[in-house]
C-alpha cells in the first residue's frame, strides 16, 4: 500500500514589486532619464528638475504621492499650457 499525499497547499508566490522611477524623460529637451524629482514630506512640496535645459515645476504633495505623479502632474499642466496658447 501506498502512502497517502499531503494535503499541505505550496507557500504563495511572491509578488514582484518594481522600483518606480525617481529619473524622467524632459518634455522641453526630450532627453532621457534628465529630470529628477525631488519630494519634501515636511513641507508637502515637490519639484522636478532637468538637469539639462533647467526647467522646473513645483507642486503640492500628500503622503501618498510618489515621483511618478509629480511628473504626470507636470506632463499634465505641460499640455494644459499648450492647449490654451491655441
Amino acid at each position: 500500500m501506498g502512502r497517502r499525499r499531503s494535503k499541505r497547499k505550496p507557500p504563495p508566490k511572491k509578488k514582484l514589486t518594481g522600483i518606480l522611477d525617481t529619473l524622467f524623460d524632459c518634455p522641453f529637451c526630450n532627453h532621457e532619464k534628465s529630470c529628477d524629482v525631488k519630494i519634501d514630506r515636511q513641507n508637502n512640496s515637490a519639484m522636478i528638475q532637468c538637469t539639462v535645459c533647467m526647467e522646473d515645476y513645483k507642486c503640492s504633495v500628500n503622503y501618498l504621492s510618489e515621483p511618478v505623479d509629480v511628473y504626470s502632474e507636470w506632463i499634465d499642466a505641460c499640455e494644459e499650457a499648450n492647449k490654451e496658447d491655441d
